[in-house]
Formats: structure tokens, sequence, C-alpha cells
């Protein structure tokens, strides 16, 4: 039997109408932050992510589906969405557009070849938003108060915004410098990604997975110690915003954006709660980038964003207990009574369903009584049952099944008998 691809997920109906829930309601979020929607290929050059994201990283080194087509060209399943979008950003010019910055926001299936664990697949949802052609802490602080809301809107309580400086290009310079000099006499006794990040990226090494509980990586220099007076600034202006928001944050002088094109403001949201059972517990993370658009052969300006993932959205849900409402109902089900009638009823429903009326019936021939159950198991709101007498004289009960009250009303009034009730 052919079976699911390992890594991925079938979304099955029941999960689906959350799923539904969430994107609408991210949707509805970002027109409160004035953020038009974008939507890219999901496949693009190979060499988009190899620049953009970063040759040493282990999105490039390791996870990436890369094929080659038809045309002997290396395209790649997108891995995350920045590079997608800073791409289309540059390619139809939208730095020349007169409303700036540009505010953008993206949903969609992203692919990285890692193992499988809860919260964590091949194919996962990737909600991300980025805000290109300003460089003001107070829109820093906007992306952040952003976060907060999303997740708080979903009722989620135990959180903590986590945040950091990585400084400008001078500031991340000097820092590189010092963590290499820090590095160097204890790099042998590190896990093989770490040695070849020593020399190229070694900021990537606070984030390894692998090393990160070693006296080394807890001595080493910090970023904030580095931080030349203008960097300094900045972050100063981003956390004075926050305070005045009232949005509570934790500083972590370890937390950096391991990527070259990264500068200044940094930050992860976290699930913060000791009964939390799920292996990973970061929700979100994004920061600024200065250097990103310049790398990809695009104008001098500055961008800051972040992703989030609607599988792990669902998870810390499910993990705080917050039901998300079933409003998956029907308006009506019709019950037949004989062959003239079911024919009947399938022209009714074309016409109930062009005047907005969500309907259905039965197609497997039950009896009464089955057609009832089935009635119920769709969550149907009213039900009418039609026979030969019904045809005939035209009147029919329609029944509120939570209540089981009845009224009589007459077929042909049944469109009106339904747009009253939404009217109401």
């Amino acid at each position: 039997m052919i079976k699911i691809p390992r890594g991925t997920q079938d979304i099955l109906p029941d999960q689906s109408r959350k799923w539904r829930y969430i994107e609408t309601k991210l949707d509805e979020l970002m027109e409160l932050y004035n953020y038009k929607e974008i939507r890219t290929p999901i496949f693009e050059s190979t060499d988009l992510f190899a620049r953009g994201v970063g040759d040493s990283t282990d999105v490039v080194q390791k996870e990436m589906y890369t094929f080659k087509d038809k045309g002997d060209r290396s395209i790649t399943l997108r891995p995350e969405g920045t590079a997608a979008v800073v791409r289309s950003y540059i390619e139809n010019k939208m730095q020349g557009d007169p409303n700036q910055p540009i505010k953008l926001y993206y949903n969609g299936p992203m692919f990285r070849y890692e193992r499988k664990q809860k919260g964590r697949y091949r194919q996962f949802n990737q909600f991300g938003v980025e805000a290109i052609g300003a460089e003001d802490p107070s829109i820093d602080a906007e992306v952040l108060a952003m976060v907060m809301h999303i997740y708080e809107s979903f009722g989620l309580k135990h959180l903590k915004l986590v945040i950091n400086s990585v400084g400008d290009f001078d500031s991340r310079k000097e820092y590189n410098e010092a963590l290499i000099k820090h590095f160097e006499p204890v790099i042998d006794t590190f896990c093989s990604d770490c040695q070849s990040r020593l020399y190229t990226n070694p900021m990537r090494i606070l984030d390894c997975k692998v090393d990160r509980d070693k006296e080394a990586v807890k001595t080493a220099p910090r970023i904030t110690e580095y931080l030349n007076e203008e960097s300094k600034a900045y972050y100063e202006q981003v956390k004075s915003y926050l305070d005045e928001l009232g949005i509570p944050y934790v500083e972590d002088p370890n937390l950096v954006r391991g990527l070259d094109y990264y500068t200044h403001t940094a930050f992860e949201l976290m699930i913060d709660s000791p009964d939390y059972d799920g292996a990973i517990t970061t929700l979100c993370g994004g920061g600024r980038y200065n250097g990103l658009l310049e790398l990809l052969d695009g104008p001098k300006q500055t961008g800051i964003g972040f992703a989030l993932s609607i599988e792990r959205l669902l998870l810390a849900l499910e993990e705080e207990g917050i039901e998300i409402e079933d409003e998956d109902h029907l308006d009506l089900f019709i019950v037949t009574m004989g062959e003239k009638a079911d024919r009947y009823a399938v022209k009714l429903l074309n016409d109930l369903r062009h005047h907005g009326i969500k309907a259905d019936k039965d197609y497997l021939k039950r009896k009464i009584k089955g057609q009832m159950k089935q009635a119920n198991r769709v969550g149907a709101e009213y039900t009418i049952v039609i026979g030969d007498q019904e045809l005939e004289d035209g009147n029919i009960n329609i029944k509120h099944m939570e209540s089981g009250e009845s009224e009589a009303i007459q077929l042909t009034d049944l469109v009106s008998y339904f747009e009253e009730k939404k009217a109401k």
C-alpha cells in the first residue's frame, strides 16, 4: 500500500476547519496592521536560498529539497519565506512604490528534510511578515507587538518574548573576532558543524543544539559588550517603545541570528509554561535584516520580519487546552421518502445553495430514522421531510433539531424562511 511520505501529514476535515479558523484570524489581524498578502512560488532557483539563507547554514547544507528540472536548472522547494519575498520585492521594483515601507505577509507550505518530531514536519506551513523600506525602532516595536497580539488573540497566556541586539555590521565584525579568539583553543572539542563555522560564522556556534551546554559557550563574550553607540541607541529605543506599549520581554545576550545579513533587533517568542511537554518551546522568531537586499543584488533597503509555524501554534493551543469553536454545521438537511421526492430534493438543494443556504440530503437510500441520524451527525440546524404528500400539497414541517419544535410552511417559502432567519 502506498503511504504518505515520512515527515508529512494529511490534514483531515476535522482538523482543516481549525486551520481555516487560524488562517482567517491571521488575515483579519493583518488588515488591522495594514499588511498585504503576497504569494510566491513554492519552488525557486537554488541560488536564491544559497545566497539568501546562507551557504554555511544547516538549511542549505543539509535540509533543502533540491533537484534539476528539464532545463538542467537547479531548483529548490522553498525552505523558508523571507528570501522569496525579498526576491519578489527586488524583481518587482517595490522600492518605487510611494507607499513605504512595504508591509507584506505570506502563508504557505515550506519544505525541509529534517528529523520528524512533534511539531516539526518536512512539509510544514509557515506564516510570516516582512516590513521592508524603513529602519526605524518604532517599526521593530510594531512587529514585536504584532507577534504578541497574534498569539494572545488565540487565547495563549504562557508566553515569553526574548529579545537581543546583534548590532550593526561594524559591531558584528568586532564581536566575531572576539568569538574566534574565544573558541579557537577549544574548538576541537566541538561538533564538526561548529568547527566549520568558526571562521565563517562564529555566532552560529552559540546556536548549536549539540554543544550549547559546553562551558565555552556559557562563558563566551556577549554581543552586548561589543555594540557601538549607534547600535546601543537603536536597541534602547526599541526597548523604550516596548515599555510604553506595556509589552513584557526578557533580554538574552546569547540570542543571535547567525546569518550575516541580520542586524540590530533579534527576537523569539517562547512557551513559558512548566507543564508544557512539547520538545519545541520556540513558537516563532525573527529579526532585522539590513544587508539581505543588497546580498541579492537589490537596492540598499532595510527590513524586519518574523515567521511562525501553524503546526506549532496548533500544538500550543492543544497544550493549553484551548478549543477552537466548531462552526461547521448545516442550515438544513432534507429527509426524503420515495424516488419522486429524492429527485425533487436534488433541484431544491441546488436552489437553496445558490441562495447561500448550507444544505444537504441523503445519498445512501437510508430509511427515515437513518436519515435523521445523519442530520444529527452533520450538525444540521433544521430538517424537513419530503414525501409524495408534501409534494402534492406543497406544505412541509420544518424542525429545529436542538429544541425539537416544528412549524408548517410552504415549500415555496423555504428560501425566504432562511433569509429571514439570517437577517435577524
